[in-house]
């Protein structure tokens, strides 16, 4: 299976290159946009809500603790980069198809 864009496996986690919306109508994982993958919450942009939203819509929607999604990069920027911990790159695809 050959990961799409957005997605790259390093040896302690899986890196996720997302393009967040803040301030959207509903909370939702969308289809990949270029090498991103688009994720729209509710939350604004505002004291890291909106941070703190993307990474427990991704919890949630992997299945996963709040501990193992982390994100590394793009704190105050549209485009961030979150690591996934103890996931298999087939088992996050296909948990992400189901949004």
């Amino acid at each position: 299976m050959t990961a799409p864009p957005y997605v790259r496996v390093q040896p302690d986690g899986v890196l996720l290159s997302v393009k967040l919306q803040p301030r959207a109508s509903a909370n939702e994982i969308g289809d990949a946009l270029g090498a991103e993958l688009r994720i729209k919450v509710t939350a604004p942009p505002v004291d890291a809500a909106a941070n703190e939203a993307l990474v427990k819509l991704l919890a949630q929607q992997l299945d996963c603790p709040r501990s193992q999604v982390e994100l590394v990069r793009g704190h105050t920027s549209r485009h961030k980069v979150i690591k996934l911990y103890g996931l298999a790159v087939e088992d996050i695809l296909d948990r992400l198809a189901k949004s």
